[in-house]
């Protein structure tokens, strides 16, 4: 089963690799994961928030994407936000990763009344709309960041429960698990040494999946007053230009919406081709 693991990742990786949008994809990925770590350091947009020219100062050859009403560069905010993109994203995935296949794989291989619960549990929460539960989340635990994160990361990890659910079902009763238990393997070996990884392409895939869809939600968010505070983000970036857009000041959403679409595009079609290569029975479907 371990040959036939590492045949499966070298395939999917040969795969990717001869994918010119996937290796694209992954290159304008890697390009804003660097600037997100050039900004965090400070290398980057360290003096965001200083004043560089006048107030809105329409894109020129001096300031990319001109400038806000209290005359700080747009470019600069905008590549600030990349930073906390990024972090979103990558935060919020990592924790409904980790709850979706704890709790995917305890349902799925233990089943009986600690499968009934898990599946009523992840039911009545997929029940809420997904945004009046991050609002409820937002309202009690307060504004800020680290409560953006935990918001979004505890509302966002049931699709991942119910395929790992699914998946560990249909290989705890294979060959290869009947015969680690014949060897002595216990419950939580059985679990995370013979059938986890076997289904990890599944969990890579609804990372990336988890990743876009943590960026999209605090746009959202932000855009209602309940996102990121004190720092520049894309979602309050495009919540500031509501005003401006009556005055003819198009560039502050301009800028955003563009950073976000470039990260988010290359997000989903990095997400297919890692599908297409980690499961070649799903390619062509949608």
């Amino acid at each position: 089963m371990e040959s036939k693991s590492k045949s499966l990742w070298s395939h999917a990786w040969d795969s990717l690799k001869k994918d010119k949008t996937a290796v694209f994809s992954l290159a304008i990925i890697s390009i804003y994961v660097l600037i997100a770590i050039l900004t965090v350091t400070g290398v980057v947009a360290s003096g965001w928030e200083k004043e560089v020219g006048a107030s809105y100062l329409p894109p020129s050859a001096e300031h990319i994407f001109g400038t806000d009403i209290f005359g700080r560069s747009i470019f600069l905010k905008t590549l600030k936000g990349v930073e906390m993109a990024i972090a979103i994203g990558l935060i919020t995935a990592l924790i409904s990763t980790v709850i979706g296949v704890i709790l995917g794989l305890t349902a799925g291989y233990f089943g009986g009344k600690v499968d009934e619960t898990i599946v009523w549990f992840y039911t009545s929460l997929a029940s809420i709309p997904y945004i009046m539960l991050l609002f409820a989340i937002m309202f009690v635990l307060g504004k800020g960041t680290g409560t953006l994160f935990i918001a979004l990361g505890v509302t966002s990890w049931v699709p991942l429960c119910r395929l790992v659910r699914g998946e560990v079902m249909r290989h705890k009763e294979r060959e290869y698990v009947q015969a680690a238990s014949a060897l002595g393997a216990g419950h939580r070996r059985r679990m995370l040494k013979h059938i986890l990884p076997n289904i990890l392409h599944i969990v890579i895939i609804q990372f990336s999946l988890r990743f876009q869809t943590a960026i999209k939600s605090e746009v959202i968010l932000s855009y209602l007053g309940l996102g990121v505070q004190g720092v520049p983000s894309w979602g309050t970036m495009i919540d500031d230009s509501k005003l401006e857009l009556a005055r003819g000041v198009w560039w502050q959403l301009g800028a955003a919406t563009l950073a976000m679409f470039i990260l988010v595009l290359a997000l989903n079609l990095l997400g297919d081709a890692l599908r297409d290569a980690l499961d070649p029975k799903l390619k062509g479907k949608a």
